[in-house]
């Protein structure tokens, strides 16, 4: 890998996908359970806060894994992400100016990593599409009228293309030859 991939992900992308598929994987068990509201309230926030630290690793994760099909575009989708997560933990203490659900930037994100899904010769062209709906699921919650009227089937689009990328990044992976072919593609071009 180049110099300029910090050492953390100096492994193979086919490793990488896994570790994000695994840590996707504890987002979404930890986050069923901050968002049931079952149980102590200690083990909720435990819950939230480690929804909220697996979703970042997983952002950071695929953030290099999409670097190479394009880098701007993996960088604004890692933004808009980590926005999300910044939003989701100081949303409920209302000290921010705005009140947008954190929902609107993860499909936002969603949307992105669909593009990036397309245009990446390592992943199949089918988990664009899911993730796509998944993106505009999430994006419902621009509007509590219009969330409401579309629940639970945004839950449902969310669920789906977020959890079946989850599953074949951690029992698949992404076809290694073909990332680093469009890594050295990436790198001739950026020159």
């Amino acid at each position: 890998m180049s110099a300029s991939v910090p050492r953390l992900f100096d492994r193979s992308p086919g490793v990488n996908a896994r570790i994000a598929g695994l840590c996707y994987l504890v987002n979404i068990a930890t986050s069923l359970i901050a968002f049931s509201g079952k149980g102590s309230h200690s083990w909720i926030v435990v819950s939230g806060i480690v929804a909220t630290a697996s979703y970042i690793a997983v952002t950071i994760l695929l953030y290099y894994l999409f670097k190479p099909v394009h880098a701007g575009l993996s960088l604004l989708a890692a933004l808009f992400s980590l926005t999300g997560c910044v939003v989701g933990v100081l949303g409920p203490f209302h000290v921010l100016p705005f009140h947008i659900h954190s929902l609107v930037f993860f499909g936002l994100y969603c949307l992105l990593i669909g593009v990036l899904i397309f245009e990446s010769t390592f992943l199949p062209k089918f988990m664009s599409v899911l993730m796509a709906l998944a993106g505009l699921g999430w994006l419902s919650f621009v509007s509590r009228p219009l969330a409401a009227s579309l629940s639970p089937y945004h839950y449902v689009a969310g669920g789906i293309g977020e959890g079946i990328l989850t599953l074949w990044l951690l029992f698949m992976g992404v076809d290694a030859a073909r990332w680093d072919e469009q890594a050295k593609t990436g790198s001739a071009v950026a020159r």
